[in-house]
């Protein structure tokens, strides 16, 4: 089959790769016909590339029709259509039960001290092919696929793998009180769902990013947006009675803009050994922090900090006298995808599309254009905000 690799420091390639095979009873096999490329492919592409091997195969966010199940599977079966959540969980234990599928026992990357494994996303998440392929092998299918109608286009359900659910996650999170404020630093794909969320739910919205397309973008759905500049915490007290807005939610992570600091650190520990990179981003403040200290100064005394976006570092410094100071609460975690799936599936299917899953896609492609769309996505060239594969395309 064909499926994007990744090959060193912002450099993929579309190589043809062995077919995956049913592994374990409990497995299934999926022919992909959407898989999308995520904000977190990027941190792969230029910052977490000590954990990454030459020829993994990338992508976490993929939906397709199922193609062979193992014997033990019992609640799918061929021809079913199916999207693909994130992270790979059993459903049973003792934190799915909790709700909290990103932390299932029975996948937990022991060795890396990480939460549930996860699809191409390094050896941190279990070194699990991904699926920006033409098939995937999903382990543990009796639970993980989430089965969708066949009657709508993909890009109405392809998003529930991933960035819909993070978002809706993200805002849940941000605890925004009745009639309150929210502000969301970062209006890339899950940022724009945040924000289209909060106005769902009857809040204000106020958007931050630097790209024009992306705040007009979320202007549509009636946010208030501004620049990204070094006095927005300022103007966004002055929008909000001196007080700033409720809740926030970060959906930057560790690739903020103006982060020199954060930015040199990244580019060191790039230059290191792979086991010696390793160390440093396990033991060291690897990220650039300008949005989530940004979020931290802007939010208002008693309010809520939620982190959508993800962040590398283990000792990244913390203003933790004025996160005290203000009796802030900071929530934050990679998204318990099924958790949301029932509150969400109503919202997807609906003819309205309330949260605009139909428009959020600018660029669709054949899995061979991946390179250049990668570029794109990275520099936010060429007006792009989410990128679709759809395998088996020319």
């Amino acid at each position: 089959m064909r499926a994007v690799t990744w090959q060193g420091k912002e450099s993929v390639s579309v190589e043809t790769v062995a077919d995956p095979v049913i592994q374990e009873p409990t497995d299934a096999i999926i022919r992909v016909t959407s898989t999308a490329v995520c904000g977190s492919d990027l941190h792969l592409y230029g910052v977490l590339m000590p954990y990454m091997k030459q020829g993994d195969i990338l992508g976490h966010e993929s939906m397709g029709i199922v193609e062979e199940v193992g014997s033990a599977v019992t609640s799918l079966k061929k021809g079913d259509r199916v999207v693909i959540p994130f992270q790979i969980a059993c459903g049973s234990c003792f934190m799915c039960r909790q709700g909290l599928q990103t932390q299932c026992e029975v996948t937990q990357v022991h060795e890396k001290g990480s939460g549930a494994a996860l699809f191409g996303f390094s050896e941190l998440y279990g070194s699990v092919p991904g699926g920006q392929a033409e098939y995937l092998r999903v382990p543990l299918a009796d639970y993980n696929p989430i089965k969708v109608g066949t009657e709508l286009p993909d890009h109405r359900y392809l998003f529930l793998s991933d960035i819909l659910p993070t978002a809706w996650q993200g805002v849940q999170y941000a605890n925004v009180p009745d009639g309150g404020t929210l502000a969301v630093y970062g209006l890339g794909p899950v940022g724009q769902f945040a924000a289209r969320i909060g106005t769902h739910l009857g809040y204000r919205v106020i958007g931050v990013d630097p790209v024009a397309e992306r705040r007009k973008l979320a202007s549509q759905y009636g946010v208030e947006t501004l620049d990204l500049h070094k006095d927005v915490a300022d103007e966004l007290r002055e929008m909000t009675d001196g007080r700033g807005p409720d809740s926030v939610v970060d959906a930057v992570g560790m690739e903020a803009h103006g982060s020199p600091a954060g930015k040199a650190a990244q580019t060191v520990v790039g230059l290191l050994p792979d086991k010696l990179a390793q160390k440093a981003m396990e033991t060291a403040g690897t990220d650039r922090l300008s949005a989530l200290h940004g979020a931290l100064d802007a939010v208002r005394r008693g309010g809520t900090v939620s982190l959508s976006g993800v962040y590398g570092g283990t000792a990244s410094p913390m203003p933790l006298m004025n996160m005290f100071d203000k009796q802030l609460t900071l929530r934050m975690g990679q998204c318990n995808v099924k958790r949301w799936t029932d509150d969400l599936m109503p919202l997807v299917e609906d003819p309205a599309d309330p949260l605009g899953v139909t428009n959020l896609v600018t660029h669709q492609a054949s899995l061979e254009e991946a390179p250049e769309l990668y570029k794109k996505f990275q520099k936010k060239e060429d007006g792009c905000i989410k990128v679709v594969f759809q395998p088996g395309s020319n």
